[in-house]
């Protein structure tokens, strides 16, 4: 499947590859600035981690994310690569319903290439997932 729109990051899926919920296998990325996204947690403005566990963790994360893309210009269709790290891979499958929704509130349908890695620890205590991502925010944008 090639590009929802002209100008916009294109999913890339071969049938070869299987089914992909939630994930590209790859992306093209459309003519643009690469914009590259620190690893965010589900912290609030003053740096401290978010009450209500890894679910609000996560929406958290990404609105981080979705906020530097915006920042420079961007939308949540420009983000193209999304490594998300989890302290517990178990914590991650427990809350994916929680997870999907609060991705389908963000992104919508739109699914970049994804890695998710389950890590020893996180650098901040009480963090319970990291996300670091790349956009390609066009020029026209």
């Amino acid at each position: 499947m090639i590009g929802p729109a002209p100008g916009l990051p294109a999913p890339i899926n071969p049938p070869a590859l299987g089914p992909h919920p939630g994930f590209s296998h790859g992306v093209a990325s459309a003519p643009g600035r690469l914009v590259f996204v620190a690893g965010q947690i589900g912290a609030d403005e003053a740096g401290k981690v978010v009450a209500g566990g890894f679910a609000a963790q996560f929406d958290r994360a990404l609105e981080r994310v979705l906020a530097v893309v915006l920042e420079a210009g961007g939308r949540p269709e420009h983000l193209v690569r999304l490594t998300i790290y989890v302290k517990d891979r178990g914590e991650y499958a427990s809350a994916r319903e929680a997870v999907g929704a609060a991705w389908r509130a963000r992104l919508g349908r739109h699914y970049p290439a994804v890695a998710l890695l389950e890590v020893a620890d996180l650098l901040e205590p009480g963090a319970r997932v990291e996300m670091e991502g790349t956009a390609v925010v066009p020029e026209t944008t």
